[in-house]
């Protein structure tokens, strides 16, 4: 079946190929056919309750500094498409809460990827706290004295933003750490939302694993290990990607994360997992299904289109 496929993303210009779920989408889309068009999320319009867009058409081929061809712009309504694939990157800031809002006014009858009520309101680091018994203590507030109590209790802690993405901001701060000070004045400072702090897992030196579900089933994993003197394993930080197979605890996380997943239409999503510890539930923008594929593992780009082509038929 040929489709009518609209991708919302980032500037395609500006992205690196090499790693780009996204880009990886595109490129199996425009291999089965699908016609590809393109915006960003400045050239959305809603008039009297119709959403429109200014899209290009688009064609991609895998070539570094040449990976794609855009047509002349137009207007069309985006009801339109068969298929929307929201695709741009955090931060999850009032911009993306507002594109989940229009899109909403056009789901189901044009199917988007993810579904935006629920990535609105599944935010990586809040959904992942419906299943605690899963995490690592976790702490979500930007309180100074439930931050030192949290402290006091594991000592060795890490901080992040709530709505941050790519490993930036990701701080771990031990008990005798005399910037613990600084630092809470600079996350004040820097975001008005509560931060994330966890007890700080040292097995991250073996590898934060980020696991693929579709449509609520395991379909790949790459294990990511930082870099020599960091802390951070995401592959945009200088982490490396390794082969890997799940283990008995992270099967079974991915069978509780499964009829949730399912439920909430979050097709294509990420969980990220630290020695049998599960960390983020990501929905809004995954990664890393170019580097399993490097890597010998499955083709999850044909997997996740496999399941939108059929939910169309349906």
């Amino acid at each position: 079946m040929s489709l009518n496929v609209a991708v919302q993303m980032d500037p395609i210009d500006r992205i690196n190929i090499a790693g780009d779920s996204t880009f990886a989408l595109l490129l199996e889309a425009q291999a089965r056919g699908h016609a590809l068009s393109y915006y960003t999320t400045d050239r959305l319009a809603m008039r009297d309750g119709e959403l429109f867009g200014t899209v290009q058409p688009l064609e991609v081929r895998d070539v570094r500094g040449d990976h794609f061809t855009l047509g002349e712009p137009r207007r069309v309504r985006l009801d339109s498409f068969d298929v929307i694939l929201m695709r741009q990157d955090p931060p999850f800031d009032m911009q993306y809460v507002t594109a989940t809002h229009l899109l909403e006014r056009i789901h189901p009858k044009t199917l988007v990827v993810n579904d935006p009520a629920h990535v609105r309101n599944a935010p990586e680091k809040i959904f992942v706290t419906e299943f605690p018994d899963l995490m690592p203590p976790t702490l979500i507030t930007r309180d100074l004295e439930e931050i030192k109590a949290f402290r006091d209790e594991f000592g060795d802690i890490v901080v992040k933003p709530l709505y941050g993405n790519g490993g930036a901001a990701v701080f771990r701060l031990t008990r005798e750490d005399l910037n613990f000070g600084s630092l809470y004045d600079l996350f004040a400072t820097t975001f008005r939302e509560p931060w994330v702090v966890q007890r700080f897992l040292p097995e991250v030196k073996h590898g934060d694993k980020r696991i693929i579900l579709v449509d609520g089933e395991f379909a790949g994993a790459v294990n990511r290990v930082p870099s020599e003197g960091d802390l951070r394993s995401n592959m945009v930080r200088g982490g490396a990607a390794k082969e890997t197979d799940l283990t008995a605890r992270e099967r079974e996380i991915c069978e509780r994360l499964g009829p949730s997943l399912r439920e909430k239409g979050l097709l294509f999503t990420g969980i990220d997992v630290i020695d049998g510890n599960l960390t983020e539930i990501n929905v809004t923008s995954p990664t890393g299904i170019r580097a399993i594929r490097r890597l010998g593992g499955p083709d999850i780009a044909a997997l996740i289109w496999d399941v939108i082509e059929k939910k169309r038929r349906g």
